[in-house]
């Protein structure tokens, strides 16, 4: 019989679950969740990026990141700028609240990985990174299984 308990995608499936809940306590406050707290993640690295630039970096889907960003402009954290090179295309920048807000929502994102990691030590930590690194592959579309 199949162990469903013990399949690396359910536990995968279960942990990434409970490390978006745990940092959803976190984030709660400022009217965010996890994944427009990614996205202005990515906005903090590198501000000015594309919609489909942000999409390939989040390994999210366009129409998904259209979403989030609508929301996070609703919310006064960033907004759409015209492409200067492409009239179809518009840049996402950082307002004034969403640069403001990079510390604290840092030191949410720290506080909730402390306290899902918290069984782990930092040579734990450091090996489940690279071994998730290698499960997560590279950022393509990937085959249909064949079962």
């Amino acid at each position: 019989m199949y162990d469903i308990e013990q399949s690396i995608g359910f536990l995968l499936a279960k942990a990434y679950q409970r490390g978006w809940a745990t940092l959803r306590e976190e984030i709660d406050q400022y009217d965010l969740t996890p994944p427009q707290f990614a996205l202005l993640s990515f906005l903090w690295q590198q501000d000015g990026l594309t919609q489909v630039e942000l999409s390939e970096k989040s390994q999210v889907d366009r129409s998904t990141i259209g979403g989030l960003i609508d929301r996070l402009e609703r919310g006064g954290f960033l907004e759409r700028r015209q492409h200067p090179q492409d009239r179809r295309a518009y840049k996402i920048y950082l307002t004034e609240r969403g640069k403001s807000m990079e510390d604290t929502l840092s030191a949410c994102a720290d506080r909730s990985l402390k306290r899902f990691t918290a069984g782990l030590n930092e040579g734990e930590l450091h090996e489940l990174r690279r071994m998730l690194e290698i499960l997560r592959g590279e950022r393509r579309v990937y085959e249909l299984p064949s079962c």
